[in-house]
């Protein structure tokens, strides 16, 4: 019979990388629990977990009582075996939050620009005083994912345009990557907040979805069969240059030397929390950003049932837009106009979108209620950081 002598290794490698993901997602656990979600022997199990132990990936962190004999053991991951960043990168300030391995934030920073915007320098000294509050060395970093918004190149991994981050171009991946000595992700912020809202939120284990981010800015994340969709350029979900009716067509939108592109005309114009707060200084909310015009709204019953349908009716011609060319199974609201809707607003807009495709959408609000963008990119870094544990 044919020996192959790199079975066993590979076996072992299979069930160590078993029982540390599941330690992971559902520890702590002990030793005969491992063995029956695993399918593992107790013998296997226990072996498994020695060698864990000695790479100084889990430990001892508690008993469990059992009826009869003496308590089992609880074995739990180390915290410390791994640290990530990931940070959120705007305009007025970056955040930065550091994280444990499993998923526990140690240490969360907001820096401001103050008018600079070299993304090198700027990464560096986030990241660099985030580590110093959660007092984990930089070399303890695993993963790093740094949500901005714009379009992100896949294939370079660079931002291809920002508005709100002209600084940031070609090159500026690999340099942040040698500069920190480490791998470096950058994603699209919207795109961060899906992931957040598929691990933790409203859109948990949905593989088909879609997150409208209405803010200052407007965007959308597409996850088809549990996975973003970025495109062959990165660019999609740049929805707020969708053609809309009524609305004349965004134009001169690629950048020129010495001018930023026009964001003018398209669903962005009508939907923006500047368009947002536009319309409710005409519907008899005046003076208030778009955000809490919309809570205003919502606390005024029948008097903020007017605007509240109109700004249901904009949101529909984007919505209805996407959904007759995908279909998904949910549409989650976001950003700071999103959010302040709630229930009043996704209704609407149900109703909206019915009204003008064959399609009613299950229309949801966000339930990642602090920093989707930043959670998002601390997953997204957690998810590097574990592959690189399991592959070790």
């Amino acid at each position: 019979m044919e020996r192959r002598p790199g079975v066993p290794r590979l076996l072992r490698e299979i069930n160590d990388r078993a029982a540390l993901e599941l330690l992971l997602s559902s520890g702590p656990l002990t030793r005969g629990q491992i063995g029956d979600m695993t399918g593992l022997s107790k013998v296997t199990a226990s072996q498994t977990l020695s060698r864990l132990e000695e790479r100084g990936l889990v430990e001892v962190v508690g008993e469990q009582a059992g009826n009869r004999g003496p308590n089992a053991a609880l074995y739990g991951v180390i915290p410390s075996s791994a640290y990530v960043a990931g940070l959120d990168v705007g305009p007025d300030s970056v955040t930065t939050a550091i994280a444990d391995i499993n998923g526990e934030i140690v240490a969360e920073v907001t820096v401001s620009p103050n008018g600079h915007d070299d993304p090198v320098a700027l990464v560096h000294n986030a990241v660099v005083k985030a580590c110093r509050s959660g007092k984990v060395a930089l070399s303890r970093l695993k993963g790093i994912v740094i949500g901005t918004p714009g379009v992100v190149d896949p294939r370079s991994g660079d931002v291809r345009f920002s508005f709100d981050l002209p600084g940031w171009h070609e090159g500026s991946h690999q340099a942040l990557a040698r500069d920190l000595r480490r791998p470096v992700t950058i994603e699209n912020d919207v795109n961060l907040a899906a992931i957040a809202e598929r691990s933790e939120g409203a859109a948990k284990n949905v593989d088909d979805f879609v997150l409208l981010w209405v803010e200052r800015g407007v965007g959308l994340a597409v996850v088809l069969g549990g996975r973003l969709h970025r495109g062959r350029s990165g660019t999609a979900g740049e929805i707020g240059y969708l053609p809309v009716p009524g609305v004349p067509l965004a134009g001169d939108v690629k950048a020129l030397p010495g001018r930023l592109p026009s964001l003018a005309g398209g669903l962005q114009s009508l939907i923006s929390a500047e368009a947002v707060a536009d319309l409710a200084e005409r519907q008899g909310f005046p003076g208030r950003a778009g955000a809490e015009a919309v809570r205003a709204a919502v606390e005024g019953g029948e008097a903020g049932s007017a605007f509240l349908d109109d700004l249901a009716h904009r949101l529909a011609l984007g919505v209805a837009s996407v959904c007759v060319v995908l279909d998904p199974s949910l549409v989650v609201l976001n950003g700071e106009v999103g959010r302040a809707g709630g229930a009043a607003l996704t209704y609407r807009v149900e109703e909206a979108v019915a009204r003008i495709c064959p399609i009613r959408p299950e229309v949801v609000v966000s339930e990642v209620k602090v920093r989707p963008v930043l959670r998002g990119a601390i997953l997204a870094a957690l998810d590097q950081a574990r592959e690189e544990l399991f592959a070790s």
